[in-house]
């Protein structure tokens, strides 16, 4: 049975961050440091971005996995609360909703703790494929945190296509820092856009130059669109590559900032917007999602977006 449509069906990851900083060194032997700043968040790269697309006015519904616990309660009344659908964000009877602790610097690094819970449970049969036949597009995030999923999701994404649906993926760090392709490279060649920050795609394509790295990973078929920071993006389809530079804001906190940035590239080109203006309006909802704590408090409207990227006539 096909569900009611959605432009969106995000798959992957949802737990809660605790956000503490700025640092600039742990101290160990039971020695307590005071921050300035700590906020319960809502996390999970898929989850930020899920919330980032339904704010710009799309709808959104999600797949994965929580545990049954009170931080699975946090998470799904966190997204509810930003119009994301949870009807199929699946409960495990036995493991933990994954929890992250975010630790800031004042230059704007992070470091990220995750105890994984119930992640690597998570796995195809938490996608129905009748969401996948209700989707326009279909977004995953965290490719090697869920092992289950990594190893489907080439057929998930076949299965979603199948339907005429547009797909894109974020694989986010690798904590085993492998980078391995293996289950990787089939799911490229059904990924229409591919979203790694620089950093990300380096070590995916093994490549020094950003450049380099971008026409590396387009040999396999999709858009690559690469957050660069403070430097803007670039998208590169076959050996054709395009800039935009980034929106200039006074940043208080960058996490989740990538997330907004995928969101906004994907609501775009769900609007028809053309590649260029896509990645302007994903850099200005990168940039203006730093404006606050956490990955979803300063999320752009898509007025304020098409505003920030100087478009005309897209709101």
């Amino acid at each position: 049975m096909t569900e009611v449509g959605y432009d969106l069906v995000v798959i992957g990851d949802v737990n809660p961050d605790v956000v503490v900083g700025p640092v600039d060194g742990l101290a160990f032997g039971q020695r307590e440091q005071l921050v300035e700043h700590g906020r319960l968040v809502l996390g999970g790269s898929a989850a930020i971005m899920a919330c980032g697309a339904a704010r710009l006015g799309l709808t959104v519904a999600f797949a994965g996995r929580v545990g049954d616990d009170a931080a699975g309660v946090f998470v799904r009344q966190a997204l509810e609360s930003r119009g994301v659908d949870v009807t199929h964000l699946t409960v495990d009877p036995q493991l933990p909703t994954p929890l992250t602790a975010i630790v800031t610097t004042g230059d704007g690094d992070r470091a990220i703790l995750t105890s994984s819970g119930c992640l690597a449970a998570t796995g195809p049969e938490d996608v129905p494929p009748g969401l996948l036949a209700s989707a326009r597009h279909v977004h995953s995030g965290s490719f090697f945190l869920m092992p289950l999923l990594a190893r489907a999701l080439a057929e998930v994404f076949d299965r979603a296509r199948a339907h005429g649906a547009t797909t894109s993926l974020d694989t986010n760090d690798d904590p085993a820092a492998l980078w391995d392709r293996t289950f990787l490279d089939p799911v490229l060649k059904v990924t229409d856009v591919l979203l790694p920050n620089a950093a990300e795609a380096r070590a995916l394509s093994g490549a020094d130059q950003l450049d380099d790295a971008a026409r590396s990973l387009a040999r396999y078929g999709p858009t690559v669109v690469v957050k660069d920071g403070a430097d803007g993006a670039l998208a590169c389809t076959g050996a054709d590559l395009l800039r935009v530079g980034a929106v200039p804001v006074e940043p208080v906190d960058a996490v989740g900032a990538g997330d907004s940035f995928d969101a906004g590239f994907v609501a775009a080109r769900l609007r028809g917007l053309e590649l260029r203006d896509a990645l302007a309006v994903a850099a200005a909802c990168g940039s203006l999602s730093t404006r606050a704590h956490g990955g979803t408090a300063a999320q752009p409207t898509w007025d304020e977006a098409c505003a920030a990227a100087d478009l005309k006539g897209n709101g």
